[in-house]
């Protein structure tokens, strides 16, 4: 039985999905970079407030520590702790570069570690100072900083896991020395047992959160990705430029009068040349021809509007506005005539361009019925640059500009070798027309 490959949409879909993975990744990565930096900068604001404190107010951390190893060694903790996490930055960092998620069980060590500071620091102060003055001091809501911050790790059992770590090391030291578990006897036993039971819930909620934040970031991407693929698929039909603006605008009936620098081009006896070729060799040689035309036309800021056959109809100003838009179609003009000159040196099949540009005003918009529309530009500007571009056929050229597009470029139309006043067809009068080498 003959194994059936996947067909394009299959491998679309595929790429889709590996590129939305990959995306997720990266958000999710990009969280946990923030909670590891928000960690990195709590601890550090801690450290600064005890050295001050230890400073100025040397009696607070006598009654705390009851001497100055224990307080040394609460630096030592502080400390240790932000070399920790920079270690896991930079490993978060690395794998952001590698396109790599970290691995599930590191994520639940690094939550035990981090969990566990305050634990160490509670039992330096119990040692110091009590149990009950330690337990009842600030060091047990610390634990909450940690809940709050695994939401970032948009893991609904990740921050589940974080809040009963906190729960477990806040109870085991609040009954480690007790000589008997009985509530009748010690009814304290069901006030810390009620408070760790809280601790879990806030991290079994903050994992709630985080759950609701991952959804939103999916169904974001979705639609990032979704949208990506509808502008890649429609952009392979029409300028991405005129995308962008639809995309933006969506179905409005919004046009615009603006000045715009239209250029018509053609290829000179191409009808009668694909006669003697098979519509493959006709289709290939015009895509071979357009790739390089549109590639010069776009890197000088203007789109094709539209494919006529063997030319297109291509436009600068529209739909954004472009400064100097004569300016930049006669610069690539020009080249799109040197490019065919080099593209014709090495093929079989050489192809005579011709290119018609005018300048002037246009109303530019979606136009067409509710069902069907297209992007386009309408006014005599577009009309007279398709009779300029037949023109070349008349005077053997192949770049024609109008008298406007000869005023707005300056000194680059010094080399413009003027015609005089031309008869155009469907216009009463003549007009002055000016070729470009």
């Amino acid at each position: 039985m003959p194994t059936v490959g996947w067909g394009r949409d299959e491998e679309e879909e595929a790429v889709a999905s590996a590129g939305f993975n990959q995306a997720l990744t990266r958000q999710v990565m990009g969280t946990e970079l923030l909670r590891v930096k928000v960690l990195i900068g709590t601890a550090a604001l801690f450290l600064a407030i005890t050295v001050f404190v230890d400073i100025f107010e040397p009696k607070i951390m006598l009654w705390i520590w009851h001497g100055g190893s224990r307080a040394l060694t609460s630096y030592a903790i502080l400390i240790l702790f932000i070399l920790f996490e920079g270690w896991i930055h930079s490993e978060i960092l690395k794998n952001i570069g590698r396109g790599r998620d970290v691995p599930v069980v590191r994520r639940y060590v690094s939550a035990v570690i981090e969990t566990s500071l305050p634990t160490l620091v509670l039992l330096m102060q119990i040692e110091s100072i009590g149990l009950d003055k330690a337990l009842a001091f600030g060091m047990p809501l610390a634990y909450f900083v940690f809940i709050i911050l695994s939401t970032l790790r948009l893991d609904f059992w990740l921050s589940s896991f974080t809040g009963f770590v906190a729960g477990a090391e806040l109870l085991a030291v609040a009954l480690f020395d007790r000589p008997v578990l009985d509530v009748s006897r010690n009814p304290e036993i069901y006030f810390h047992a009620e408070r760790s039971f809280i601790i879990l819930l806030c991290g079994i909620l903050a994992g709630a959160v985080g759950v609701q934040l991952r959804r939103q970031f999916v169904a974001s991407i979705h639609a990032a990705t979704a949208r990506d693929r509808v502008t890649d698929l429609f952009g392979q039909h029409v300028s991405p430029q005129v995308v962008e603006r639809l995309m933006k605008e969506g179905p409005t009936e919004a046009r615009d009068i603006r000045q715009v620098a239209v250029m018509f081009v053609d290829f000179r006896s191409f009808t009668a040349a694909s006669r003697s070729r098979t519509p493959q060799e006709v289709v290939d040689r015009l895509d071979g021809a357009f790739a390089v035309l549109v590639d010069i036309l776009e890197r000088h800021g203007g789109i094709v509007n539209k494919f006529l056959g063997d030319g297109f109809l291509a436009l600068f100003g529209a739909p954004f506005e472009t400064p100097d838009a004569a300016q930049h179609a006669v610069t690539a003009a020009r080249e799109m005539v040197a490019a065919m000159e080099q593209v014709n040196a090495g093929s079989d099949w050489p192809l005579r361009i011709g290119i018609g540009i005018h300048l002037g005003e246009v109303v530019a918009g979606s136009i067409g019925s509710p069902r069907r529309k297209e992007y386009t530009v309408i006014g005599d500007t577009v009309n007279f640059a398709s009779r300029l571009e037949a023109l070349n056929k008349e005077f053997n050229s192949q770049l024609l500009i109008s008298s406007d597009v000869r005023a707005a470029i300056g000194e680059e139309g010094n080399d413009a070798v003027p015609h005089g006043q031309v008869a155009v067809r469907g216009y009463d009068r003549s007009v002055d027309v000016w070729q470009l080498s």
